[in-house]
């Protein structure tokens, strides 16, 4: 019996997928030869609670888009869908339900579907969190982030947007919850601009370590499919669990970059880690054909920001 299996270690590579490395591998091997930079910071601004949860006024912010019926297949399972991206802040009152969907970002879609909204729109657990008392109360309405590549459109643009609707909303907290490798980024970038205008903040999120790269106050990290950093789908235990995960960091973390790890996994097999963007699951002349995609998706996005 080798030593791994008599004290029951994990496989080595039973670990948080480096999404940066695999998106840059990914798009070098579709031919771009301009790989993306992400944003990156040394110093990370941190700003404990000032009153308690249970008396403080706590805002929702989603990458995701509310469904637009005409711009082509939203449904779940839906691949990939430029149409229905969005590319301003949006705001929705939350006493009331929303058709939000992540069709228009890259999560893990080999793995997971889009049919449970709770796994990235954790909106009904916030509103039963408020009713127990568990925080002061939700605030009048969440906010919806763009997922810009364009970091300087992000802190330029969309990060005063947010935080004049926080403003305007009286919010004391913000949970951020991150999709696809670049609203991770997004997320973390407005994380830190209201952090210095004095709201604190944490991050659901699935990919660690473009969230520790950027640089954030706290994180939330669950080890499941891109699109599920707020639980596990059909799974309301699960999603529980990790909203009061996500508080308890939220109240309790000494500084910045504190991250604390989810303790759940997606399933008895780390399998699925291997499957996102990773060129050694695809063939050399498949890329030819995703290129295509690829570009046919920037195309449609460059002309639905035209039109805004």
């Amino acid at each position: 019996m080798s030593i791994d299996v008599e004290l029951n270690f994990a496989p080595d590579d039973d670990v948080p997928t480096r999404y940066m490395q695999r998106t840059r591998d990914w798009y070098l091997a579709l031919g771009y030869d301009n790989p993306y930079r992400w944003a990156h910071f040394a110093e990370v601004p941190f700003h404990p609670l000032t009153k308690p949860l249970q008396s403080s006024t706590v805002a929702l912010i989603t990458t995701a888009a509310p469904y637009q019926p005409g711009r082509g297949d939203q449904g779940v399972g839906a691949p990939y869908n430029a149409e229905a991206k969005f590319y301003k802040v949006y705001a929705g009152d939350t006493s009331q339900d929303h058709d939000l969907r992540i069709t228009h970002v890259a999560i893990d879609r080999t793995h997971t579907t889009m049919q449970d909204s709770g796994t990235w729109f954790p909106l009904p657990a916030l509103r039963q969190a408020a009713a127990v008392g568990r925080i002061g109360q939700l605030a009048q309405r969440f906010y919806g982030l763009p997922t810009n590549r364009s970091q300087r459109h992000t802190l330029d643009v969309d990060c005063p947007d947010i935080l004049r609707h926080c403003r305007q909303d009286g919010v004391d907290a913000v949970i951020l919850v991150a999709n696809c490798p670049v609203c991770h980024q997004t997320c973390s970038l407005v994380a830190r601009y209201l952090e210095e205008a004095g709201i604190s903040c944490i991050i659901m999120a699935c990919a660690k370590d473009v969230v520790e790269h950027v640089g954030v106050p706290r994180m939330l990290f669950s080890d499941f499919p891109l699109g599920n950093a707020a639980g596990k789908p059909g799974d309301r235990v699960s999603q529980a669990f990790t909203l009061e995960l996500a508080l308890r960091t939220l109240e309790s973390a000494p500084a910045a970059r504190t991250t604390v790890q989810s303790p759940l996994r997606w399933s008895d097999s780390h399998a699925w880690k291997k499957d996102y963007s990773n060129v050694e699951c695809v063939r050399p002349e498949e890329f030819v054909r995703l290129r295509a995609e690829n570009d046919r998706a920037k195309e449609a996005a460059q002309k639905l920001r035209q039109t805004l």
